[in-house]
């Protein structure tokens, strides 16, 4: 009996011993799972970073006089956007906390639409003008990423409205908050004159928007599930791919010849539209949805922008309502499309509010800037830095 009852404690003990390793295993595990998927993210961010500094930097120095003024507005934007949301999100206030690296790359976001927003200005504000105008977007864009995807106000229910890389919370909002604010800035004398270019700073438009095109599968799959990276890759590949070639037959049948502005520009179109559904469309469905993106892109630029600009009497330096507004908004519809149990109007409220918000917070933001003044000559560096 003695036997027998060792017997069973030695048993109980191995029992105990083996769940307890087991649980302790299962944890360490975990923690190890979650720190190498950190780890991913963190060198995604680089990539976003990347795109950030390098990619439109360059893309804006398209203006041929304006390259150092555009770049170093590229620099302070982003030094004003990642502190502030970094901060609003670290108080949990409008959404958040998130686990840092999260956090940084929802930052970057923040940065990127900032940076939309001031292409469409470019030129006409001064470099204080700049910095006033990041400080007045970064509440703006919070707001309505609080409201789409964080149940803000209690108008959409967390998880409701879809838009995985952001074609409505990232792009669309930046430009159209843009054009808010060029309505307001932009004097008659600007919105008649030319805004000149030359092969060297074409060239290094093109240099940004190749940074772009090839970090821009990180940006969309910064945040998504481990399991859906590489799809999402390949969908913003092909959606790329499908935009390049849709520009270049749409340039040439609009324009005659190939105008390497579209190049720069539409080109990036396809990754701008398949942000909404860049993790759950098929790679058939995002290849023709980066080519209509292309072309709507190409046909904005070359046809629409002057119609724009005629009504709202201002001008859009950069384009980017063609490059970053239409393709967003078109990206957000396109997951109506895709999308299995979607509630399009959610969906459809969501993009709604976000026209809504950035069309009045942009036009205020405006006003205000403007009372800072003008400048004497647009679209030269000389004004305010040393030659």
């Amino acid at each position: 009996m003695k036997k027998l009852n060792l017997a069973f404690i030695l048993f109980g003990a191995m029992t105990i011993l083996f769940l307890t390793s087991g649980v302790l295993w299962c944890t360490e595990s975990s923690d190890m799972l979650e720190s190498i998927t950190n780890v991913q993210k963190y060198n995604r961010s680089i990539h976003i970073m990347a795109m950030l500094i390098a990619g439109f930097g360059f893309l804006m120095v398209f203006v041929k006089r304006y390259g150092r003024s555009a770049l170093t507005a590229t620099y302070l934007l982003i030094s004003i956007a990642i502190p502030i949301y970094i901060l609003k999100d670290s108080l949990g206030i409008i959404g958040g906390p998130n686990p840092e690296i999260d956090r940084l790359i929802l930052a970057e976001f923040a940065a990127a639409s900032l940076l939309i927003c001031a292409g469409a200005p470019l030129g006409r504000l001064k470099m204080g003008q700049y910095i006033l105008m990041g400080l007045l977007f970064m509440p703006c864009y919070m707001i309505n990423e609080w409201i789409l995807l964080d149940n803000g106000f209690g108008l959409i229910p967390a998880g409701s409205f879809v838009d995985t890389g952001g074609s409505i919370v990232i792009h669309a909002f930046g430009a159209i908050f843009g054009l808010g604010v060029i309505t307001t800035m932009t004097t008659q004398k600007e919105l008649n004159l030319k805004i000149e270019s030359d092969d060297t700073s074409d060239r290094f438009s093109m240099l940004g928007s190749m940074v772009l095109w090839i970090f821009w599968p990180s940006f969309c799959a910064a945040l998504v599930a481990p399991q859906l990276v590489v799809h999402t890759g390949l969908n913003v590949i092909l959606a790329l791919s499908g935009a390049t070639i849709a520009t270049y037959f749409a340039s040439v049948l609009l324009r005659g010849k190939i105008a390497i502005a579209d190049i720069a520009n539409a080109a990036l179109a396809g990754g701008v539209a398949i942000g909404s559904i860049c993790d759950t469309a098929s790679l058939t469905a995002a290849f023709i949805i980066g080519i209509i993106a292309g072309s709507l892109s190409t046909f904005g630029f070359a046809v629409i922008q002057p119609k724009v600009e005629t009504l709202l009497k201002g001008t859009d330096t950069c384009g980017v309502m063609n490059l970053h507004g239409m393709p967003g908004l078109f990206g957000g519809l396109a997951a109506i499309f895709v999308v299995d149990g979607i509630s399009m109007g959610l969906q459809l409220t969501g993009i709604g509010l976000t026209i809504l918000v950035a069309s009045i917070t942009g036009f205020a933001a405006g006003k205000l800037i403007s009372v800072l003044g003008r400048r004497t000559e647009p679209y030269i560096d000389s004004e305010e830095f040393e030659m």
